[in-house]
C-alpha cells in the first residue's frame, strides 16, 4: 500500500491503534525502560495544535496493510510568528521493518510537504542511545544542541527533604500552585518572566508547545491547546510582594497518553530575583502538589543544557538522576530533499 498523508482528524480508530502499536514496538526495542503509549485521547493529542500551527500526518503500510512506520510534521507559525518557517518532525518505524527504506520514505514525504508549505528548516529531537542518531546523521541533519535528560523516580523521592525545600522561601516572596494554566491576573507578568528564555545563551533550536512566548494571549492559547491534547498542566509560581507579580515559574505536564510520567519543562526566574533559592523552592513545591494531584506517577523527566550547572545542582538535590542525552537536530529542507533525491 502506498505511503499516505492525512490530516489528524481523518485518522480512524484502527489508525490510532496501529499508530500506538508502532510507537510501543519501537519503545520496547530501543528504550525498554520508557513508559508505553496508550490510545486514551490519542486522537486529541494528534489533532490539537496552536492557532498558527499546522500538523500533517504520514502513515506507511506494507503490502499486507500493516503499519510499518509513521511521521508527524508540525509547522510553526503559519501566521508569521517568531518561529515561522520551522517544522518539527516526529518519526517512528516498527523495528521489524528497519533496513527496508521506511524511514527514508517517510522523511522524503515530510520534507516535500514542508517545502510545499513554505517551511525552510526541519528540527527533530533524538535520544542519544537509539538507532535514530545514525539515521539522521546519514541524512545530513546537524546536531544543534545537546540536552541532558534527568529522571526522578517517584519511589526514590525523599519526601521529608522535598517538604523542607518547599517551605524554605526567602522573605518578600510567596508561592502559588495552579493546575490547568495561570489566572488572568498573573498572565502578563508570567509572560514577562517567560521572555527570559529567549535571552538565555544556548537556547534550544525550537521551542515546543507553550515554551518561550512573551505574549500573554499566546500563552492562553498554549494552555488551552495542552488541555485539548489531553495534557494536564501543573505550575508553581513565585510572586514578589507587595504587588504579587510573577518573578519565577516552573511548569510540568502529565499526558493522558502516558499518565505515569510527568514532563517538566521550563523553570525560569527573573534575573533580578535570582540567588534567593526560588527555583529550588518552586520545583519542590510542585512535587508536593503532584503527590496529591497525580498519584499514578512513576517518574518525572526534565532536560537541561550541558552548560546549566546551576540547574543540574538543583535537580540533583531534589533526586533527579542524569540517565541519557537528547540531541536536537536541524536540517535545511532544500538540502535534505536534494540529498534524498541522490539516494533514489
Amino acid at each position: 500500500m502506498p505511503l499516505k498523508q492525512l490530516a489528524p482528524g481523518e485518522m480512524t480508530a484502527d489508525d490510532l491503534r496501529d499508530w500506538c502499536s508502532v510507537l510501543n514496538d519501537m519503545t520496547a526495542a530501543d528504550m525498554p525502560g520508557e513508559p508505553r503509549w496508550r490510545t486514551d485521547r490519542l486522537s486529541d493529542y494528534l489533532t490539537g495544535s496552536l492557532p498558527d500551527d499546522r500538523r500533517f500526518l504520514f502513515m506507511d503500510r506494507d503490502a499486507d496493510g500493516d503499519l510499518v512506520g509513521h511521521a508527524s510534521l508540525i509547522l510553526f507559525g503559519s501566521g508569521g510568528g517568531e518561529q515561522g518557517g520551522t517544522g518539527v518532525v516526529e518519526m517512528s518505524t516498527r523495528p521489524s521493518a528497519r533496513g527496508k527504506g521506511v524511514g527514508s520514505r517517510l522523511l522524503r514525504a515530510v520534507a516535500e510537504c514542508a517545502k510545499a508549505n513554505g517551511c525552510r528548516t526541519l528540527a527533530v529531537e533524538v535520544i542519544a542511545t537509539t538507532p535514530a542518531v545514525g539515521f539522521y546523521d546519514r541524512h545530513g541533519f546537524s546536531r544543534n544542541v545537546v540536552e541532558q535528560r534527568h529522571l526522578l523516580r517517584w519511589a526514590d523521592i525523599d519526601w521529608e527533604k522535598i517538604e523542607h525545600a518547599a517551605g524554605r522561601l526567602a522573605a518578600g516572596y510567596r508561592l502559588e500552585y495552579h493546575a490547568g494554566g495561570v489566572p488572568d491576573r498573573l498572565m502578563d507578568s508570567y509572560a514577562d518572566v517567560k521572555a527570559n528564555l529567549r535571552s538565555s545563551p544556548g537556547n534550544v533550536a525550537f521551542v515546543p508547545e507553550w515554551r518561550g512566548s512573551a505574549y500573554a494571549p499566546a500563552l492562553r492559547d498554549s494552555f488551552q491547546t495542552l488541555a485539548r491534547r489531553g495534557m494536564r498542566s501543573h505550575i508553581a509560581v513565585a510572586l514578589a510582594e507587595p504587588f504579587g507579580h510573577v518573578v519565577g515559574l516552573t511548569e510540568l505536564v502529565v499526558s493522558a497518553q502516558r499518565p505515569t510520567r510527568a514532563d517538566q519543562y521550563d523553570t525560569v526566574v527573573a534575573p533580578q530575583h535570582r540567588s534567593y533559592g526560588l527555583a529550588m523552592t518552586m520545583k519542590a513545591r510542585l512535587l508536593t502538589e503532584l503527590r496529591r494531584a497525580e498519584p499514578q506517577l512513576v517518574d518525572v523527566q526534565t532536560w537541561t543544557l550541558e552548560t546549566a550547572d546551576d540547574v543540574r545542582w538543583i535537580n540533583a538535590e531534589l533526586g533527579f538522576v542524569h540517565d541519557v542525552d537528547w540531541y536536537d537536530y536541524v536540517a535545511d529542507v532544500d538540502k535534505l530533499l536534494a540529498r534524498l533525491a541522490r539516494k533514489h
